[in-house]
């Protein structure tokens, strides 16, 4: 028997080997090589070694193995478990790990590997790296769920295809159809020891990957939008509201389909199972009504349908509608009592189905509530989403004020099961400013969802934002008094502040804005007349509306229409933006 071990520092003894010195090797005799990298394909390309060499790749090891492993070391059963959270099965990770840990005599199970473990570690399981891009890049892989090369550029603009290239190489990073993701263990001791050695490094590169897959989420077609969104929430995975990826999601469980007519029989017995009769009963009146709303979930290995999810759209609502389905109901009644919706909204009603054994800690559940967070991200005009669950336990309670969901005081029944209604106002917290809030709770280690109470946005009817936008005129050169406007807390001013590099206040930014829309009716030669009763009217601050006539040479009467139409087109075009965002047109 002949063993090499660490093979990769002679990797370039490999061709010798297999052409030169093993084929000399007596009949009989068993050669072992273990090394960091697989054999180059041209052993498996050549008939004459093809029979002869296993390849083999080790592994965790399993459960029964890690905790025999234990028994030898040594470890205290309550050590086991915060042991095994760290190193999983890696056999390197656990005897260093235990080692350490019996010897603390102030270990619990709390216990976390102190940084001299995740030093050697590193410098066992990655070792030297060529260059600080190098380090830069395997770190970005280890934040990431999955790494493609255009997240690399994201994050690291310089060289990221040859760095690319360069990280799908090494033993401990693997591929799937989704990307490139590190072993376990690796990928925690990169992020222990990155948080420890550079805080402020960690938090740009972190910033740079949520962006980047923030706008994946948005921009990713219809089948893209669960891993789009479970790459983004993985991110979030240190938060105890959240739940973690690591497989990768091409190896899933479960699959995601649009109900076709043929699945509704289906979608009522499951919903049977799941919640009775009369909760089965309102998913077929849906069904009917909006089938492009409802998914269904499927086991990947043998097809079974096992849940059933839909994202009721709804802008109007009839009295058919109102009587069928109470919690629908209930959450139309709320909006139009708090603030109703405005012209071109709507609001999402959020129901799912499963069955019993798949309700608690399931994937699909995961994948229902990616759909969930991707519907309400790419959402357009949605003014308010409810998610409705039947007699939530507190882990539901806890996830869904998480995300910013409210419960409501009335509690719709179905049969004999009360519900509770989950609420979100996205014209209060707006899907970019929610992100942003999720995005700063976890970089600062809160646990804490967004929170509309302390940074909600004003919702105000067109009624009310006209004659918030007639005052603010009035005010423009008084900025004390502008301060006090309804508009320096509407989605206008909120995202012109977000987009200011210079960072200016609500105030100055309102000001601002209404001197730009002002001066913006100058560029249409049929506006021209507008843009002078208001310039003289409001920027130049003349004290009666009388004198701003004289000024312009116009009769009162010709002044007070051109005063008129320049404010009621200053308004339409204002609450055209507070509509559709600052960028529309």
């Amino acid at each position: 028997m002949l063993l090499v071990d660490n093979f990769e520092r002679i990797q370039g003894l490999e061709g010798w080997l297999r052409d030169r010195f093993l084929p000399r090797v007596p009949m009989g005799a068993l050669v072992v090589i273990a090394g960091r990298y697989p054999p180059d394909m041209r052993w498996q390309a050549d008939p004459g070694w093809a029979g002869a060499l296993e390849v083999l790749a080790l592994r965790d090891l399993p459960a029964e193995d890690a905790q025999a492993l234990m028994d030898s070391c040594g470890v205290p059963a309550e050590l086991r478990e915060p042991l095994l959270a760290f190193a999983g099965g890696h056999p390197l990770a656990l005897l260093l790990g235990a080692a350490v840990a019996v010897k603390d005599g102030a270990a619990s199970r709390r216990w976390m590997p102190n940084q001299d473990v995740v030093a050697t570690l590193l410098d066992q399981l990655v070792g030297e790296l060529p260059s600080a891009a190098h380090r830069h890049a395997l770190e970005i892989c280890a934040h990431a769920h999955m790494t493609t090369e255009a997240l690399l550029r994201a994050a690291l603009p310089q060289d990221a295809g040859t760095l690319f290239r360069w990280l799908r190489r090494l033993p401990f990073v693997e591929s799937c159809s989704l990307g490139l993701f590190p072993h376990d263990v690796v990928r925690e001791l990169l992020e222990a020891d990155l948080r420890w050695r550079d805080p402020e490094g960690y938090a740009v590169m972190h910033d740079r990957i949520h962006a980047h897959l923030a706008d994946k989420v948005r921009t990713a077609s219809d089948a893209d939008v669960l891993s789009a969104v479970a790459a983004l929430l993985y991110l979030h995975r240190g938060n105890g509201a959240l739940t973690d990826f690591h497989r990768c999601r091409d190896e899933g469980e479960f699959q995601e389909e649009l109900l076709g007519q043929e699945d509704v029989g289906t979608l009522v017995r499951v919903a049977t199972a799941a919640e009775g009769a009369a909760s089965a009963a309102r998913a077929a009146f849906w069904a009917e009504r909006q089938p492009e709303a409802f998914r269904l979930y499927r086991r990947t290995e043998t097809g079974e349908p096992v849940a059933f999810s839909t994202w009721l759209r709804l802008a109007e609502l009839d009295e058919e509608e109102l009587a069928a389905d109470p919690i629908v109901a209930a959450a139309w009644a709320h909006a139009r009592a708090t603030t109703p919706l405005r012209a071109g909204e709507h609001l999402a009603v959020s129901r799912l189905w499963a069955l019993p054994q798949y309700r608690r800690n399931s994937p699909v559940m995961d994948l229902i509530q990616w759909r969930m967070i991707g519907n309400c991200l790419r959402a357009e005009r949605m003014a308010w989403s409810y998610i409705a669950i039947r007699r939530p336990d507190h882990a539901w309670v806890e996830r869904l004020r998480h995300y910013g969901m409210r419960e409501i005081c009335e509690q719709p029944r179905l049969g004999d099961d009360a519900y509770t209604l989950f609420v979100h106002d996205w014209r209060a917290v707006p899907a970019q400013a929610w992100l942003e809030q999720m995005n700063q709770q976890l970089v600062a280690g809160s646990a804490d969802g967004p929170d509309a109470a302390t940074a909600g946005l004003a919702v105000l009817s067109q009624t009310e934002f006209a004659e918030a936008v007639r005052k603010a005129l009035r005010q423009l050169t008084r900025p004390g008094a502008l301060a006090t406007s309804p508009l320096t807390r509407t989605r206008l001013i909120a995202e012109r502040a977000r987009q200011d590099p210079a960072g200016r206040d609500p105030t100055t930014a309102l000001g601002d804005l209404l001197r730009q829309a002002i001066d913006d009716l100058r560029e249409d030669p049929r506006s021209v007349k507008l843009h002078r009763a208001l310039s003289v009217t409001f920027l130049h601050g003349t004290p009666t509306q009388e004198l701003a006539a004289e000024q312009l040479g116009l009769p009162f009467t010709t002044y007070r229409r051109h005063l008129t139409a320049g404010i009621e087109r200053i308004c339409a075009d204002l609450w055209h933006r507070e509509l559709y965002g600052t960028n529309a047109s």
